[in-house]
C-alpha cells in the first residue's frame, strides 16, 4: 500500500533528480596556462548589443540563472558561458562594456546583430576584427604599464580565438532571394570569415574554433515569416535548412584550405547544426516538449512568435517552465538546450579534428 508520506518522499526525490537528468554535467577540463578566449560572431552575445546600443533588455531574459536580465538573449547562460565554465574560467567579458570589466581571460567582441556582408555596419564582423586589434595594442601598452586586467604577448599567442556567424546573412538571404541567388552568395560569406582569420592570424593568432550556423529552419522566426510549406519530417523548413548545408559545406571546404595555407595553427570546423537538429529530431529524449514553439513570445501553438510583440514587449506571455522548452524567443535556444549543445561540443564527437576544448591552454 502506498502511503501518502512515501508518496511525499517520492516526489521530494524526483524533484531532486530531474534538474540532474535535465542539465548534462560537465567535465571541467584542466588548464596548464591560464586560458584566454577571444568571441566572434553574432549568436554568442553576453551582452556587447546591449552595451553597444545603451539597450537594456527587460525579464523575463535571464529569469534563470542570472535572476535578471543580464544582456544575453536568453533565459540564462548561452552555450559560450558553458564552455568557459568548462576550463573553470568567469564569463567573457563584452568589448563593449565600460564598467566592472575584467578583461585577464579575454573579450567577446560577438553582438547579436553582428553579420559578414555589411563590413561598414556598427557590428559587422569586419568592425569586431578592428576592434580587437585595437584591443591588442591598448592591452599590450597597459599591461607594460603595470596593469592587471588585460592580456598579454604571451596570453594573445596561445588564445582561442572562437568565430560563430553568418546565421543574420543567411536568414536575409533567405528569405528575400531565390535559392539559386543564396547559394551564389555564399562564397563572399564564406570570404569575409576568411579575411578575419587572416587578419588575426598576421597579428599572432594560432588556435581558431569555428562553429557553423544551426538549422534556421527549425526556428520560429523562420516558420511564421516564411510562405513555404516544404516541411521535413521533424517540421522544419527543408529549404531554408538546405541553404544553411550550403554555406555549412563551404565554409568547412574553406577551412581545410586554411588549415593548408597558414602556418602554424590550429583550425577546429564544430558541426553545430548536427547538434542542434539532432537536438530538436530526438526532443522527447532529452526531455523537452514543443521543440519548435518559443517559451517566451506571442501567439501560442504551434510557434509562440510575433515580430511585433517580442519576448519581454508588452502582451508576451512566457512559459513557466524552460527547461522544457528547445527555443527561448523564437530565435534563441534556452539555457536547458545551451546546456547539452555545449556538451555535446565537449565531447569532441561533432569537431574536426576531434580536439579537446582545452588543447589551446594545455599544449
Amino acid at each position: 500500500m502506498i502511503t501518502k508520506k512515501r508518496v511525499d518522499l517520492l516526489h521530494f526525490i524526483m524533484l531532486a533528480i530531474i534538474p540532474c537528468l535535465l542539465f548534462p554535467s560537465f567535465v571541467h577540463s584542466q588548464c596548464k596556462r591560464q586560458p584566454v578566449i577571444f568571441s566572434f560572431g553574432d549568436s554568442s552575445d553576453t551582452g556587447g548589443l546591449a552595451a553597444g546600443l545603451g539597450y537594456i533588455l527587460s525579464y523575463p531574459h535571464g529569469r534563470t540563472f542570472f535572476h535578471k536580465p543580464s544582456g544575453r538573449y536568453c533565459d540564462g547562460r548561452i552555450m559560450l558561458d558553458f564552455l568557459c565554465e568548462s576550463l573553470n574560467t568567469s564569463y567573457l567579458t563584452p568589448y563593449m562594456e565600460s564598467l566592472h570589466a575584467n578583461f585577464r581571460n579575454g573579450a567577446n567582441f560577438a553582438v547579436d546583430v553582428g553579420d559578414l556582408l555589411h563590413p561598414h555596419a556598427p557590428f559587422s564582423l569586419t568592425l569586431q576584427v578592428l576592434q580587437f586589434l585595437r584591443f591588442q595594442k591598448r592591452s599590450l601598452e597597459l599591461i607594460a604599464k603595470g596593469a592587471k586586467k588585460f592580456v598579454g604577448d604571451d596570453g594573445f599567442k596561445n588564445a582561442l580565438y572562437m568565430i560563430e556567424v553568418g546565421q543574420n546573412d543567411m536568414k536575409l538571404a533567405l528569405t528575400s532571394l531565390s535559392y539559386g541567388d543564396v547559394v551564389a552568395k555564399v562564397p563572399s560569406m564564406i570570404s569575409e570569415i576568411e579575411l578575419a582569420m587572416w587578419k588575426i592570424h598576421d597579428h599572432g593568432g594560432r588556435n581558431f574554433w569555428v562553429h557553423n550556423i544551426g538549422p534556421l529552419g527549425c526556428l520560429p522566426q523562420m516558420l511564421v515569416s516564411s510562405n513555404n510549406n516544404d516541411f521535413d519530417r521533424y517540421g522544419c523548413l527543408r529549404s531554408i535548412n538546405e541553404g544553411v548545408e550550403q554555406f555549412n559545406y563551404k565554409l568547412h571546404a574553406r577551412l581545410e584550405q586554411l588549415r593548408l595555407e597558414m602556418n602554424n595553427v590550429t583550425i577546429v570546423y564544430v558541426d553545430v547544426y548536427a547538434i542542434k537538429y539532432d537536438l530538436i529530431a530526438k526532443y522527447p529524449v532529452h526531455g523537452f516538449e514543443n521543440p519548435l514553439m518559443a517559451c517566451c513570445g506571442y501567439g501560442g501553438p504551434p510557434y509562440n512568435y510575433n515580430q511585433n510583440i517580442k519576448c519581454g514587449e508588452t502582451g508576451y506571455n512566457v512559459c513557466k517552465d524552460g527547461s522544457r522548452y528547445i527555443n527561448w524567443d523564437g530565435l534563441h535556444y534556452t539555457e536547458a538546450a545551451n546546456a547539452i549543445i555545449a556538451s555535446k561540443i565537449l565531447s569532441t564527437a561533432y569537431s574536426q579534428p576531434p580536439l579537446k576544448f582545452n588543447f589551446f591552454c594545455n599544449n
